[in-house]
């Protein structure tokens, strides 16, 4: 991608920073956009990245300097760092930041490890929940760190209480394991720095995964679904669901996820059901749309914004 392509994609994702709250990632977002346009070290970090990264490079720059921040390795700006307690100074935090730029590592892909999007999921689990009078058997692609597969634990969340999981799985290419302290910066480092709800909400999460435990394998999504598919599983409601996975996958990879569970579908019975809950982009934020089998009717249950706010059920 030519320079111009950079610059523009960290304006696009300046636009939703500024959309979704982050007024810290904004100013920079613009700062690291000229930059780019003067070939400055953001241009030589990013570039090597951008095709894989398809206009999420700059997110991935942001990620690799706040885990900079957050492991010590940048102790000139964490004063402007409100998640290592200092107060958002764009101005002042610039020259430490792009000192920074030349020595980030920019992480194999964006794992958001977005705690708040159960909130848009647990309409469709609930819904599983009281259709089946059943017990979830939870299986997540995408999972990252898997913290969303312990959503029913979630302070934050009002689970009802006939609503009751069995079991807890999912899988991801790269995994990240919640339980060892040493991850627990790439676990925050995608958090905008000046949300602290979102890094306290996770920090909550995170806690919550030492004591309830949940496997992730580490494996392409296709393959797991057909192994974890294959038979039915009766006594329990399989729910397989994801949240902001599909804009990473190829059209090829999208199609065949969904090839994979309708072909499971009609294998569901009564007494093992199988559910399909996604909540993926729409035209102005994510939808969340629940199919169930036996029947297989899909459904768009609610509406949602990226980090999980304002969700609207239908």
């Amino acid at each position: 991608m030519g320079r111009e392509e950079i610059a523009q994609s960290c304006l696009v994702q300046a636009g939703w920073t500024e959309k979704l709250g982050s007024p810290m990632y904004t100013a920079l977002l613009y700062r690291i956009a000229d930059d780019v346009r003067a070939d400055g070290p953001c241009l030589a970090v990013m570039e090597p990245h951008e095709k894989r990264a398809r206009g999420l490079a700059p997110l991935l720059l942001l990620s690799a300097v706040h885990r900079m921040v957050l492991e010590g390795q940048l102790p000139e700006a964490e004063r402007f760092y409100p998640s290592k307690g200092g107060e958002v100074d764009v101005d002042a935090l610039w020259p430490h930041f792009i000192a920074g730029v030349p020595r980030a590592v920019l992480p194999v892909c964006v794992q958001t490890n977005e705690v708040r999007r159960s909130h848009g999921l647990l309409p469709g689990f609930v819904k599983v929940a009281q259709t089946t009078g059943l017990p979830l058997r939870l299986l997540e692609i995408g999972s990252s760190a898997g913290l969303n597969l312990r959503w029913d634990h979630f302070p934050f969340l009002e689970v009802p209480k006939d609503v009751r999981v069995a079991e807890r799985r999912g899988c991801d290419l790269n995994p990240i394991d919640p339980t060892l302290d040493e991850n627990r910066p790439a676990m925050l480092s995608f958090v905008w720095p000046d949300q602290k709800e979102r890094l306290q909400q996770l920090t909550d999460a995170i806690e919550i995964a030492r004591r309830v435990p949940a496997q992730v394998d580490q494996s392409d999504a296709i393959p797991w679904l057909e192994q974890h598919l294959a038979e039915p599983r009766a006594g329990v409601a399989t729910v397989v669901f994801h949240s902001v996975v599909m804009p990473y996958l190829s059209e090829e990879a999208r199609e065949k996820v969904r090839q994979v569970i309708e072909e499971a579908g009609p294998r569901a019975t009564v007494e093992a059901p199988l559910a399909w809950l996604s909540m993926e982009p729409a035209a102005d934020g994510p939808d969340i749309h629940l199919t169930m089998w036996p029947g297989g009717e899909r459904k768009l249950i609610a509406r949602a914004s990226f980090h999980g706010n304002d969700v609207k059920v239908l």
